[in-house]
């Protein structure tokens, strides 16, 4: 193997550079070269393929900084539909102009259904990202967990549900950690400390909505942060239990604090948050409004004269207040963890391509105390109908009566954020109050990387 692509695709994570770098690395010790495509499967579809070449002389360009968030390459939700047999055949074709001979997506579930159709047509891999955590198994055989029942309501005219999973030992994960989660979690935590001291000083409760669209694994993790209550999608919301547990709360400190996960649902199953009408182009649903249904209902249960009376405010609406974090989870300078790691899998995707293997996923495992890397056939991760679904956050992780993690979830926790940052990461912060930044605009990587990319002539 003489030349590889790399791509990074779906939405952005803080450790996508750390990939790429460490796929260079080890493709400049195999005396490689790496071609990075321009914004994801979208450069495959356009027919001069914009590239960079990323090791010349197999040295990494200087714009590729691990330390940088975001992706030089650029990203986007364009993906290859598999049905489409036309439109693959010309991406392969593409592939072939440029002398690649094995590929490197770096992705989540998206990127990987985008991935497997090209699989016919040269040897693929994926490194993993994904902020939610969510790419993986919590056991070896959970895919086949899943399973169709009859719904007459439903267009397809079935529901999709999940078997009670078996007892699983930490070991047993599949893929146990993302790149781009410990970030997100770092992000997250300080956002709720952050946000703490206003409720706090206020006498009011703070509702903060976190990403987790269908796994609440951010959320549980935002413990960190030392929330009163945590809410994630695999358990759903009881009104009576949760304004219960906010009333004790408020009874000790006069004031709440409370983490959402966006996709959280109500006991019948619905999210509790509004759906658009609209999805992206990986198709998946975009969820709002979790935080300020749950302040909706806080609102109605607990009502005025809990507040006026205590003189803790004019009203119930006013006394509860709700933040989003969103995107700046995804962005900034990734932390310690998700940098040594993401750059470990991105190496991790180009051995298996040297090594001859095709159509699976680098793997970050836990093993005796540690952890080690692996990889596993892609297709491990689909369902019977060839469907991959999220990692679901394991109901052994959470505690639904303390609304916190439980021991077990605490221990996942514990292995992967104890030494999670690096005195870098602290100095980092210095650089905020750096006189430069007064005095010079910011020096976008987009600016030096456009003068590298190349295209192939279409004709």
């Amino acid at each position: 193997m003489k030349r590889i692509g790399i791509l990074t695709a779906g939405g952005d994570t803080p450790a996508l550079n750390a990939t790429i770098a460490g796929a260079v690395q080890r493709a400049n010790q195999a005396r490689v070269e790496v071609f990075g495509i321009i914004k994801g499967f979208s450069g495959l579809l356009n027919p001069q393929v914009p590239h960079v070449h990323l090791n010349p002389l197999f040295q990494a360009i200087p714009e590729l900084d691990p330390t940088r968030g975001g992706t030089i390459l650029g990203a986007s939700r364009d993906y290859v539909d598999s049905a489409d047999t036309e439109t693959i055949g010309r991406v392969a074709e593409r592939l072939k102009q440029l002398k690649v001979d094995g590929l490197v997506c770096v992705g989540g579930d998206g990127t990987l259904n985008g991935m497997q159709p090209l699989s016919n047509h040269l040897p693929v891999v994926l490194a993993p990202k994904t902020i939610d955590n969510d790419l993986g198994l919590n056991y070896s055989n959970e895919a086949s967990d899943w399973y169709r029942e009859p719904d007459s309501s439903h267009p397809k005219g079935y529901v999709t549900k999940k078997r009670p999973e078996r007892a699983f030992g930490l070991d047993d994960m599949i893929n146990y950690v993302t790149p781009g989660f410990a970030t997100a979690v770092y992000v997250s935590s300080l956002s709720v400390q952050r946000i703490r001291t206003t409720a706090e000083s206020h006498r009011r409760i703070a509702i903060i909505e976190v990403m987790g669209r269908d796994c609440g694994m951010i959320s549980l993790a935002t413990a960190y942060g030392q929330p009163d209550i945590i809410l994630v999608p695999e358990s759903p919301v009881e009104a009576g239990p949760l304004v219960d547990q906010v009333h004790a709360v408020l009874d000790v400190q006069k004031h709440a604090v409370l983490c959402v996960s966006e996709g959280i649902v109500d006991t019948q199953g619905q999210i509790l948050g509004a759906m658009s009408a609209s999805q992206d182009p990986a198709g998946n649903i975009q969820y709002t409004g979790a935080a300020q249904a749950v302040k909706r209902l806080l609102v109605d249960q607990i009502g005025d004269a809990f507040f006026t009376r205590q003189r803790r405010n004019e009203s119930a609406n006013a006394a509860i207040f709700v933040r989003k974090i969103g995107h700046t989870q995804r962005g900034g300078r990734p932390i310690l963890f998700d940098r040594f790691y993401a750059s470990q899998l991105g190496g991790k995707a180009v051995e298996l391509l040297l090594q001859g293997l095709h159509n699976c996923v680098a793997t970050l495992q836990y093993r005796n105390g540690g952890f080690v890397l692996d990889s596993i056939d892609a297709n491990k991760l689909r369902d019977h109908w060839g469907n991959i679904h999220a990692r679901p956050l394991s109901p052994s992780f959470y505690d639904p009566t303390r609304f916190q993690p439980s021991a077990k979830g605490i221990e996942y926790l514990r292995t992967i954020f104890n030494h999670a940052l690096g005195v870098d990461d602290i100095e980092s912060m210095r650089t905020i109050f750096d006189t430069g930044n007064l005095i010079h605009p910011y020096d976008s990587v987009n600016v030096d990387i456009t003068k590298r990319i190349l295209r192939v002539d279409p004709s």
